[in-house]
C-alpha cells in the first residue's frame, strides 16, 4: 500500500453500528502498511465486536491495542488505544498534527452528535477536531432504512467536506467470499484516506 505523508498517522474509531468486520479489517490493513494508528473504541462497539466477531476486548482501554495487534497479527509498534475520556490523548487536540480520521463503522448516534457539534467523548471530540482543523474525516455509516434525520445529517457533514462512505459493497468484482465484500469497502475507505490499496479492483481497469 502506498502512503501519502499526509496520512502516516491516523485516528481509527469504531462505534456501535453493525459492521465490526470493516473496522477490524481497516486496522489490519493499516497495520500491515506500517501506518501509525490511534484507536478509539466505543462501549457499544465492544458489544458489536462480541456479537458479530466473538471478540471480547480487554477492559482497560490501553490494553486494546496490544490485544488487537496479536489477534490481527500486526506489529504493535505504532498502534495505540485510549479511553474515551482521555482528554490528554493526541486525538483530543488539533495541535497533535494528526490530520485524518476514519470512523468504521459509524453509528447514526455518533454521526448525529458530530453533525451537531456535540463532543461528549473522545471519538466525537476527535471528529470535531478534524472539522475545525480542515482535516480528512471519513465516516462509514451502516443503517437501513435511512430516516430523513439520518439523511439530513449526512448532507450537512458532506457539505462540510466529510467523506461519507456507507457500507454498501458492490458486486461487479464477482465476490465469492464475505472477506471480498469487506475488502471492497475497506479499499474505498483507504482511498479516501489518501492511501493506495494494493490489489484494489478498479472499474474499467
Amino acid at each position: 500500500m502506498s502512503q501519502s505523508s499526509y496520512n502516516q498517522r491516523l485516528i481509527v474509531a469504531m462505534t456501535g453500528a453493525s459492521g465490526a468486520a470493516y473496522g477490524l479489517r481497516l486496522i489490519e490493513r493499516l497495520g500491515q502498511a506500517g501506518v501509525e494508528q490511534h484507536l478509539l473504541i466505543s462501549d457499544a462497539a465492544r458489544v458489536v465486536l462480541k456479537q458479530e466477531m466473538d471478540i471480547v476486548l480487554p477492559d482497560a482501554a490501553q490494553d486494546v491495542a496490544g490485544y488487537l495487534a496479536d489477534r490481527l497479527e500486526i506489529a504493535a509498534v505504532g498502534l495505540k488505544s485510549y479511553a474515551l475520556n482521555d482528554w490528554f490523548s493526541p486525538a483530543a487536540s488539533g495541535s497533535s498534527g494528526i490530520h485524518a480520521m476514519a470512523i468504521v463503522p459509524c453509528s447514526m448516534g455518533t454521526m448525529a452528535r458530530i453533525a451537531t457539534g456535540a463532543s461528549d467523548n473522545l471519538i466525537e471530540r476527535a471528529a470535531d477536531v478534524m472539522l475545525k482543523e480542515r482535516g480528512r474525516l471519513v465516516l462509514m455509516p451502516r443503517e437501513t432504512p435511512l430516516s430523513s434525520i439520518h439523511l439530513e445529517h449526512m448532507l450537512k457533514l458532506s457539505n462540510l467536506g466529510v467523506h461519507i462512505i456507507p457500507a454498501m459493497p458492490g458486486f461487479y468484482h464477482r465476490p465469492q467470499r464475505i472477506e471480498e465484500l469487506v475488502d471492497f469497502m475497506v479499499d474505498r475507505v483507504l482511498v479516501h484516506l489518501r492511501l493506495e490499496p494494493e490489489g484494489m479492483q478498479r472499474w474499467g481497469v
